[in-house]
């Protein structure tokens, strides 16, 4: 049974033979293939390599592939055509806004570690969270690379250049985040249940004013899904009460100035002397974490997503701990399943840990 590369190749080798090729010609893209022969982007890529090979066409990087203008004898050519004996090493690339203890190095760690398992180059491009650059990131990048796996940046909007990639059919999987709507493929925790999780452990430690606070929730974050949880844990609790802090921009891509940090560290002293019966605080992450408990002057019980703790003190925070490594794993094992032209789910949803703190 022919490989399905090789029926890629036979078909162009038919086309030179009947003459629907000539020398000079544009042969199809690795999409167009792809699309005909509902094969991977991978397979259509490696169809026009052998030929490449083979001395039946060339490829111009940015222009395209074209038929050779001296071609080979024809006659006695057969698929499987004659090869050079290499095997040709996948590039992945990772792109992601930044990394850090709280959230981050671990995610990159396992997917590196992933990739060499598999005998996968990695390319890792930060973006510093600005959505221009991680546009940039994506074109230049899917032209030397076999597949992305994009940790998407904070946004009103999604990524133009992203979508674009993922409606083609080139291989995506997200990472932590989802776009929603979008048919592509992203590992992530399930932070509606892991919100309602954390909330309902303050709730039955008998708090009964939690407050909520982050950045304003936008498309391209996990923010709108984690209030949704905080919200939900609330139903069948009559004399709990939720409060939201949801304006905070210090923590933002780009945002972190002495000037933002004191004007949110004032909006949150503000939010107390207003609510002074909130008695816990529920922040969306780490950083924002630790500017709660710096304006509160730990006089509040917090809670956060990912709160990193050392080897002497423990974490400071009750908090959702995330599986970064299966994350990892996850996202890398999929991108491949891609490659090999699976079909993969779109949401992937790994396990999370509540942690209490050490105190």
């Amino acid at each position: 049974m022919a490989l399905l590369y090789e029926r890629i190749c036979a078909h162009v080798l038919e086309q030179l033979r009947r003459g629907a090729l000539r020398p000079g010609d544009r042969v199809p893209s690795e999409m167009e293939l792809a699309t005909q022969f509902t094969v991977s982007r991978i397979t259509s890529k490696r169809a026009l390599e052998v030929l490449r090979e083979a001395g039946l066409v060339e490829r111009i990087r940015g222009k395209g592939t074209f038929v050779v203008r001296r071609l080979p004898d024809l006659t006695d050519l057969t698929v499987p055509l004659r090869t050079s004996p290499r095997r040709e090493t996948l590039s992945i690339a990772y792109i992601v806004p930044s990394m850090s203890e709280a959230f981050g190095l671990d995610l990159l760690n396992t997917i590196e570690e992933r990739c060499a398992e598999h005998g996968a180059h990695l390319l890792v491009r930060r973006t510093h969270g600005r959505q221009t650059d991680e546009e940039k990131a994506v074109d230049s990048l899917v032209a030397t690379v076999d597949g992305l796996i994009v940790f998407p940046v904070y946004g009103d909007f999604y990524n133009a250049s992203l979508l674009r990639q993922v409606l083609d059919g080139f291989p995506v999987v997200l990472v932590d985040r989802q776009l929603s709507g979008i048919p592509v493929s992203a590992v992530l925790t399930d932070n509606v249940a892991a919100a309602r999780a954390l909330t309902q452990r303050l709730l039955d430690q008998g708090h009964e004013h939690i407050a909520f606070v982050s950045p304003p929730a936008v498309n391209t974050s996990s923010i709108e899904e984690r209030l949704e949880g905080f919200r939900a844990a609330f139903a069948g609790h009559k004399l709990a009460q939720p409060y939201e802090l949801t304006d905070l921009r210090s923590t933002l891509p780009g945002s972190t100035t002495t000037e933002s940090v004191r004007a949110d560290m004032d909006k949150i002293r503000s939010f107390r002397e207003q609510r002074p019966e909130v008695t816990a605080y529920f922040a969306c992450e780490y950083n924002l974490a630790r500017m709660v408990d710096r304006a509160l002057g730990g006089d509040r019980v917090i809670a956060c997503f990912d709160s990193p703790g050392d080897s002497i003190g423990g974490p400071p925070y009750l908090h959702v701990r995330q599986n970064q490594t299966e994350m990892g794993q996850r996202a890398v094992d999929l991108l491949l399943a891609q490659l090999r032209g699976e079909q993969v789910p779109n949401l992937s949803y790994v396990p999370f840990e509540l942690i209490d703190a050490e105190t």
